[in-house]
Order: C-alpha cells, then sequence, then structure tokens
C-alpha cells in the first residue's frame, strides 16, 4: 500500500484551525476547507510511486482491479476528504447521471469553454456525496413541509415575504416549492437585498430556529440564497452521523469537521449564498422538488467490527472501524481499491503507523491489515 500526501485546499469557507488540529500541527491563519485523497485531477494525492493519477494512469487494472474498471473505466471513482467548513458553503444540487451526460453534451455542442463563469458542467459524470460528522456537524438538507417554511417565514414579521408564504399554502406541495424558489431566485435583485435585510434583522431578534439563517445573512449580506435556505431542513450531526445527498437534494453545509466522500465529478449547480452563475432554468430542470425529513444515517454493523453507511450509489463505499487497544488485528483485503483514512488514535496499517489525517492507498487485492488503538474509515467502491 501506499502513504498517501494530500493536498489541502484554501477555501474561503474553511476552517482554519479545524484540519490543523486534527493533524496536529499550527494553523497558518488561513481557510484550510478541504483535504483531498484520491485521484482528481484537480489535486491528485503524492505517493512514493508519483501522483495516484500517474500510478493508476500506468496499470488500471492492477491497481484498481479488474471488476471496477470493468464497472467504471480506467480511473478512481471516487474522491475522499476532509472537509472543514468555518463558514456556510454554497447553496447546491447536483444532477444525476442522465442530466449529467445532457448538460454536458449540450455545453459542448454550444462550445462553452470549460473555464467560462457561466459554464455549469465540468464532466459527464453524476455526483452523490456522503458527509459523516467528526464534530458537531451543521447543514441543510432537502425542503422542509410548504406549511413549515410559510411558518417559518411568516414568523419573521416582514411583509415583502408575505406573497412567499400564500404561495406555500397553495397545492400540491411540490408546485408550490417550485413556485416559491422560482420567484426567490428571479426577483429584482434591489427588492430582494432590502427583504434579506429586513429578515436577517429578525433572524438575529428572534434566535431559536432562526439562528441557523442568522449566521448564513451575516456571510451572505443581501444574497437570495438567505430566504431560499429557508426553504429547507437544518439538521445538526453528531459525531459519527452520517448524510446522504443524491441527485437534485438541496443542501449547504455550514460548520463542522467530517468525512466526504463522492463520486469522481465536479458537477455542481448552485442555489445562492455564492458570487457566482446561478443558471436558474437549469437549476429548476435539476432540483427535486419533494418535502420531508432529512433522512440521517448511522453506521450499520457489519462482520469483522466493520461499520458501515448504507448508501444507493456504487462509486463509493464508506465504513469505519474503532479499533481498541489489545484487540484483534483486522483484514480489509478486498478485490477493490481502497483508502484507509485514520481520524483519531493511532492505527498501523500494514506497514504505515497512521495518526489522524493520515492516509494509505490500496491497490486492488493487496493485502491490508489494520490494528491498534483509533478509528479508521475505508472507502471503495462497489463493483
Amino acid at each position: 500500500m501506499d502513504r498517501l500526501d494530500n493536498t489541502v485546499r484554501p477555501y474561503a469557507w474553511g476552517s482554519p484551525t479545524a484540519i490543523p488540529h486534527l493533524l496536529g500541527v499550527e494553523p497558518t491563519g488561513e481557510p484550510q476547507a478541504e483535504m483531498w485523497m484520491g485521484a482528481h485531477p484537480g489535486a491528485p494525492s503524492r505517493t512514493g510511486r508519483g501522483t495516484l493519477v500517474d500510478v493508476i494512469d500506468a496499470d488500471p487494472r492492477r491497481e484498481l482491479g479488474e471488476r471496477t474498471v470493468a464497472r467504471f473505466g480506467p480511473r478512481l471513482p471516487f474522491l475522499l476528504k476532509l472537509l472543514a467548513a468555518g463558514a456556510p458553503l454554497s447553496l447546491q444540487v447536483h444532477p444525476d447521471l442522465t442530466q449529467a451526460k445532457e448538460g454536458y453534451e449540450d455545453e459542448e455542442r454550444r462550445g462553452i469553454p470549460f473555464d467560462a463563469p457561466h459554464r455549469t458542467y465540468k464532466d459527464a459524470n453524476h455526483k452523490p456525496e456522503l458527509i459523516c460528522a467528526l464534530t458537531e456537524f451543521d447543514g441543510l438538507c432537502g425542503f422542509r413541509t410548504p406549511a413549515h417554511a410559510a411558518d417559518l417565514l411568516d414568523g419573521l414579521g416582514v411583509d415583502s415575504l408575505k406573497p412567499y408564504v400564500d404561495l406555500l399554502h397553495a397545492q400540491p406541495e411540490e408546485a408550490a416549492l417550485r413556485e416559491v424558489l422560482t420567484a426567490i431566485l428571479t426577483a429584482d435583485p434591489d427588492e430582494t437585498t432590502h427583504t434579506v435585510t429586513a429578515a436577517a434583522s429578525a433572524c438575529d431578534r428572534l434566535g431559536g430556529a432562526y439562528t441557523p439563517y442568522a449566521g448564513i445573512a451575516h456571510h451572505y449580506p443581501g444574497d437570495p440564497g438567505v430566504i431560499a435556505a429557508m426553504l429547507l431542513n437544518h439538521v445538526r450531526l453528531q459525531p459519527g452521523e452520517a448524510l446522504f445527498l443524491g441527485a437534485g437534494i438541496p443542501h449547504a453545509y455550514l460548520n463542522g469537521l467530517g468525512v466526504e466522500i463522492m463520486a469522481n465529478s465536479d458537477n455542481v449547480l448552485r442555489c445562492g449564498l455564492t458570487p457566482k452563475h446561478v443558471d436558474v432554468p437549469e437549476l429548476l430542470r435539476i432540483v427535486r422538488f419533494e418535502p420531508g425529513d432529512p433522512a440521517v444515517l448511522r453506521p450499520e454493523a457489519a462482520p469483522d467490527g466493520e461499520e458501515v453507511y448504507d448508501t444507493p450509489t456504487d462509486e463509493f463505499r464508506l465504513s469505519r472501524y474503532v479499533l481498541a487497544t489489545g484487540g484483534p488485528a483486522h483484514d480489509l483485503t478486498l478485490p477493490t481499491p481502497q483508502i484507509l483514512l485514520c481520524t483519531a488514535g493511532s492505527v498501523r496499517a500494514g506497514e504505515h503507523a497512521l495518526t489522524p489525517g493520515t492516509s494509505v492507498f490500496v491497490p486492488a487485492g493487496n493485502r491490508a491489515e489494520v490494528s491498534g488503538a483509533g478509528t479508521v474509515f475505508r472507502a471503495t467502491v462497489v463493483a
């Protein structure tokens, strides 16, 4: 197996302290948002044999295994991350596989450059993702019922929100949510700024259920995404709990440290809380306007001490082992590629000693045994 040297991305929303604290190093004072582990061309992990992209390209079948290559092609299908949010990320959704292929082919036909600010589809792949909390983790996930969203907006006492409240009381529910989100994103910018400012002031004053939205408005003053965010469920994960974000589910991460895994894609459609391009017609094609409570995942026990986060996607499978001093070694050998990430304690993976934030790549079929006292996350594929 190969020890990984990973890149930390300094996005502005990143926490300056969470990842350094996990790694046991001094903060630099700059935001450290995501540490990438995998073979994404934007920041591939480095090994003693070259970047993980180079290693896989040299012999995909040996590194990934026949089953993975047959199913997903000669590339690692997932990207594993440590994600540390110190401020809200953009409100966003991801397309399903058919929508991604259609959108990518359409933008290619129209000759939209990859670096154009209005380019939406960077590839033809979907981007399901899973976030597992290492600390308390706040986020937004999926639509509230329109009745609950109407009560939340109405409770602010802002007159310019009354039309949205009335629309949310219309039926059917999915049509009401679609109409309100459309109205929020296409409203006059000056009027929206005044509405968001008044709503933010009310959120500050009222507190309670409004507290997350007051924080969002502080980071994105005047952004229509502040009102759009109030249509969504607020969820607070405890360490070890997770959320799966499938296609079309609007979401945003607000604060906390977690392990994130996703299909290897860059396709994001933004709904707000961002200075970047918002493609409203395409967004409305992708969003699933289905209200409901966010489904918080807890790991399910599997043989040999493995705890699995069950999801409906095959590009990745995330699980963890919580190891105790004096406990048995666990044989993790699989016919698929793996990345093992230590998040607590001291773990031995083969010949490598892993401390929090360190990781290894295990080629398909290679022996992988872990022992020690700590927590190790295992990322692989279903093939």
